[in-house]
């Protein structure tokens, strides 16, 4: 690998950064590589030789971080998983997957030798880390998970079996996540961190995933039986359970940088295809539905930058996020939704042209699906989004949630714009699906908020209004779905009866 150099300025470092990944992308990583699952050999070394995973690591271990203590500039680390994600999301992922779900948890929680040791090969070697949370029986339960450590000779052993972390096989170091045995055999309530590196031994892939998309990231099932030195244990000030949300937060809070490269590059192919792609004698660029499509894409594209611009504010290292719950659920939220959306528009405009694997379009569909899903399914983070408000007005003592939003800070100058469709008070015993539905508006809500204070720090106007009326737009229409729910359930057992054609 090349030598390190964290003086280097950050443009000078950026560019030569995407200047490998244009290359790399034009020759070693096409979209008919795509359709492989994996990392063609020597992608990745080439990809880290320019040295991207120094800005999780800070400068005290030779990473580009300028700030005091064990920070790093969370700016820096947007701006290259958006570079990355322009190009690939799967990249981004993986850089991501390395930064906020190993780095940084080690940055800020890690024995100061363990983090010299790792730190030290991250900066010389073609090395990558995970996370392992999730089991094949608790996802989203993951305070539930069965994987247990025990203390005995050399260390901690930890056994149990670990699924759809990503690298799988792969990575160098993984942050593994487990409950401690108590004296009668059962596990304890909090969770507990270790590092563990190839050389410890004891994790078998049992099974590889064939995921859907994300096909450069390997998945799949991991039987764990292993034994981690005592200094690779993880310590908090905290429990186990805060030190767990204040990774996942300042996770979710990133998230924009990775969404922001890929909106940009799904609004840049949208532009360039509808311009060139002539319909009925004129370009789809002057039709007013593809007008609407494009307008919305670029909404999203602003919203991610002002979404990056307040993460690089509050999810430093140094700073503990584990009660940023409202903000980095709807940032998660909110973002990925709108990958989403913005996916499902690009295919829509290229027709059956993108409708494959190896276009743009289709691989952006199946790459920005499982976004609303990990760290978090996106209808889960709306429910807690909703109990998590009404828990602060309630403590406020303004129930009505029109009056309570215009105080609060991260809603305070959104709420105004919403207006009157907001004056009305939520009730406490509502049922789930309204709770999810409320989310949606006021994870929107929050992101408006920050649309609008970046507007306030010299953003494009045009830019600002644009994406303001959209995600306006999209309030309304959620706080009307929000009030026109009606309590339907399935009917289980439907077949008898139902066969259209005992009726002609």
């Amino acid at each position: 690998m090349s030598t390190p150099n964290p003086s280097e300025p950050f443009q000078n470092f950026i560019t030569r950064f995407e200047t490998r990944l244009r290359g790399l992308f034009s020759t070693s990583y096409t979209e008919k590589t795509a359709l492989t699952p994996g990392m063609p050999p020597g992608f990745i070394e080439a990809v880290l030789d320019t040295r991207p995973l120094s800005v999780f690591i800070p400068s005290s271990f030779g990473g580009r971080s300028q700030t005091e203590e064990k920070d790093q500039k969370v700016s820096e680390t947007l701006a290259m998983l958006e570079t990355a994600s322009y190009h690939s999301l799967p990249l981004s992922l993986t850089l991501g997957i390395n930064g906020a779900l190993f780095l940084q948890p080690l940055s800020r929680y890690g024995d100061p030798e363990v983090q010299k040791s790792v730190f030290s090969r991250f900066m010389t070697e073609p090395v990558l880390g995970g996370l392992m949370i999730t089991e094949p029986l608790f996802g989203s339960e993951a305070l539930q998970m069965q994987t247990r450590f025990s203390r005995g000779e050399g260390g901690f052993r930890i056994q149990g079996t670990k699924h759809w972390g990503g690298l799988t096989g792969q990575a160098d170091f993984w942050l593994l996540t487990a409950r401690g045995e108590t004296p009668r055999g059962d596990l304890e309530r909090s969770i507990s961190f270790f590092v563990w590196e190839r050389s410890f031994g004891g994790i078998t892939v049992e099974e590889r995933y064939n995921n859907l998309g994300l096909s450069m990231i390997p998945y799949g099932r991991n039987l764990i039986d292993t034994v981690i030195p005592e200094p690779n244990r993880l310590h908090s000030p905290g429990s186990g359970l805060v030190m767990l949300l204040d990774l996942l937060h300042r996770s979710r809070l990133q998230f924009p940088g990775m969404a922001l490269g890929f909106l940009r590059r799904l609004l840049d192919e949208a532009i360039e295809h509808t311009r060139n792609r002539h319909v009925g004698g004129r370009s789809l660029l002057h039709y007013d539905q593809v007008q609407e499509r494009l307008a919305e894409l670029q909404a999203f594209h602003t919203t991610a930058s002002a979404l990056c611009l307040h993460s690089s504010e509050v999810a430093a290292v140094s700073r503990d996020c584990s009660a940023d719950g409202i903000a980095a659920n709807a940032v998660k939220t909110v973002v990925t939704d709108m990958m989403h959306q913005g996916a499902q528009s690009l295919l829509q405009l290229f027709g059956a042209t993108g409708y494959r694997r190896d276009h743009i379009a289709g691989q952006a569909l199946v790459d920005s699906r499982p976004f609303q899903i990990f760290e978090g399914s996106n209808d889960i983070l709306y429910h807690q989004i909703t109990d998590a408000v009404l828990k602060s007005a309630a403590k406020s003592g303004e129930h009505q949630l029109g009056s309570f939003l215009k105080t609060f800070p991260l809603t305070a100058a959104a709420a105004p714009i919403v207006g009157q469709a907001l004056n009305f008070t939520p009730s406490p015993g509502m049922d789930q699906r309204k709770r999810v539905a409320l989310g949606r508006a006021l994870g929107r809500i929050v992101c408006l908020n920050q649309v609008l204070l970046l507007g306030d720090r010299g953003y494009r106007p045009d830019l600002i209004d644009n994406a303001g009326v959209i995600l306006k737009e999209e309030i309304m229409t959620l706080l009307a779905v929000y009030a026109g729910k009606t309590r339907t359930t399935v009917v289980e057992e439907y077949h008898q009866g139902s066969n259209w054609l005992d009726y002609l």
